[in-house]
């Protein structure tokens, strides 16, 4: 190889410098296109199309993976909203772009309101409360539809063929409109007053394109059937078409028809099941019965059954024993009983009332002679003891002193024993044999010696008084 061709680069090379420059472009990775539909041919895998504006256009690759997510059906000439990543397709030396997502062109702010009002739902729990379960055999079935076209009809018509006993009764509403929301809500309002007549509640519309489904995104409606207090069943649109009503309804059908399936059971099948159970049940209990009888014959057969009384012979002879061990039991009580009373009788007799009555008089008559005696000798005792102490209470009495000439002297209720309690003029009190005096204190002199016999004589100035 020669030096000037080391300058050129394979095909191959070049093609492989190409898509790795692709492949670690950041610009390239996520690229938003919008763009016209074209060589679009529905396969069953992965898709190949093209994008193209004008006389321009470009390869476009969409795995299955990616295609299945699509909520709308993709058709030829259809303008859309195209997100993905160029690179190089090696084989061919050609860019391409790789799809993630697509959408129609001029309804993208009504996905990104509804990928928003999901996400607003889901953060406050709306969309992960617990689904309530139709019942099995609905009495009334309410229907939130429109009163025209294909949906009512195939409701009713399904119902009248797989449940004809139910009553279904359709609350009229625009399904499609700025209107269409109020009137969803305040169907629901109606419906709800009226909650103990109905069972069932099958919310429906036919397909459309998202403009057309936009009422069932809207919260209003979310929230009205969240708070209804019957399960609500959702058959809104296509099968591709998932639309906020269906996500917090309790159940989505996929059509119409669908709907009034899951609101009721096919009553031919439940006929056919209650037959079914009859036969099972019959077929129970008469195998029962027979075990039962087989059980009967067996037991009868025992000769507990065949003689019974064997069963009790043994407690009637238990029983006569117990009898006789009873009777003699009471016999020598009795006995007992009666040696016992004899004995007490004769004990009573020994210390019989009478015979203890004359000793306990003797006793008293004795008792009462010795009282008598002692009070006697008692008296006789304390009258002489009473005349003694009259004599010396006669021989110390003061009035007996003051007969032999002597004076008691007070001086305020208060006995003088002293001349050192007088004073010259005092006032005194003289108490004598026959009566009371009062004098004062003319001279007073006190005793000097033991023995000495001159005494002066108290002078004292009387003031006649009477005792």
């Amino acid at each position: 190889m020669t030096d000037t061709q080391k300058d050129y680069l394979s095909v191959k090379a070049l093609t492989r410098y190409l898509k790795r420059k692709f492949d670690v472009d950041p610009y390239l990775q996520k690229v938003y296109v919008v763009g016209e539909v074209s060589n679009f041919r529905l396969r069953t895998g992965h898709q190949y199309f093209s994008l193209k504006e004008d006389n321009v256009k470009i390869n476009v690759t969409m795995f299955k993976q990616a295609f299945s997510k699509l909520p709308f059906k993709l058709e030829e000439g259809m303008k859309v909203l195209a997100v993905g990543r160029v690179s190089i397709y090696e084989p061919s030396g050609s860019y391409q772009l790789t799809l993630e997502s697509l959408q129609p062109d001029g309804v993208g702010s009504l996905y990104l309101a509804l990928e928003q009002l999901k996400a607003k739902l889901k953060q406050a729990g709306l969309l992960d409360l617990p689904k309530k379960q139709p019942r099995r055999f609905p009495r009334r079935i309410a229907v939130i539809t429109s009163p025209s076209g294909a949906v009512i009809r195939d409701i009713v018509t399904t119902l009248k063929r797989r449940y004809p006993i139910a009553q279904v009764v359709v609350f009229p509403t625009r399904v499609q409109g700025k209107e269409a929301s109020g009137e969803i809500v305040a169907a629901f309002e109606r419906l709800k007053a009226k909650q103990a007549a109905f069972d069932t509640v099958i919310l429906a519309r036919g397909g459309g394109a998202i403009e057309d489904l936009w009422p069932f995104n809207e919260e209003i409606v979310a929230q009205a059937i969240l708070a209804c207090p019957l399960p609500v069943i959702t058959a809104i649109g296509h099968e591709t078409d998932t639309t906020i009503a269906d996500l917090v309804g309790d159940l989505r059908a996929p059509t119409p028809t669908a709907a009034a399936e899951m609101a009721a059971e096919e009553l031919s099948q439940v006929y056919l099941k209650l037959e079914e159970s009859r036969t099972r049940l019959a077929q129970a209990m008469l195998s029962r019965i027979q075990h039962k009888q087989t059980q009967l014959r067996r037991y009868q057969e025992v000769y507990i059954f065949r003689e019974p009384e064997r069963l009790y012979q043994a407690y009637m002879q238990q029983v006569d024993l117990i009898k006789e061990r009873l009777l003699r039991a009471q016999s020598s009580y009795l006995q007992g009983q009666a040696q016992g009373l004899a004995l007490l009788s004769t004990r009573l007799k020994a210390q019989g009332p009478s015979g203890r009555l004359h000793l306990e008089g003797e006793r008293l008559a004795r008792l009462r002679h010795q009282l008598q005696r002692a009070m006697a000798q008692t008296s006789q005792h304390y009258q002489g003891e009473l005349a003694r102490y009259s004599q010396l209470l006669e021989a110390y009495s003061p009035l007996k002193i003051l007969a032999r000439g002597y004076a008691i002297i007070e001086d305020k209720q208060e006995a003088v024993k002293s001349v050192q309690q007088l004073q010259v003029g005092q006032v005194i009190d003289l108490t004598l044999q026959d009566g009371q005096a009062t004098a004062q204190v003319q001279t007073i002199s006190a005793q000097k010696g033991k023995n000495h016999g001159n005494k002066k004589e108290k002078a004292c100035e009387f003031r006649s008084s009477s005792s």
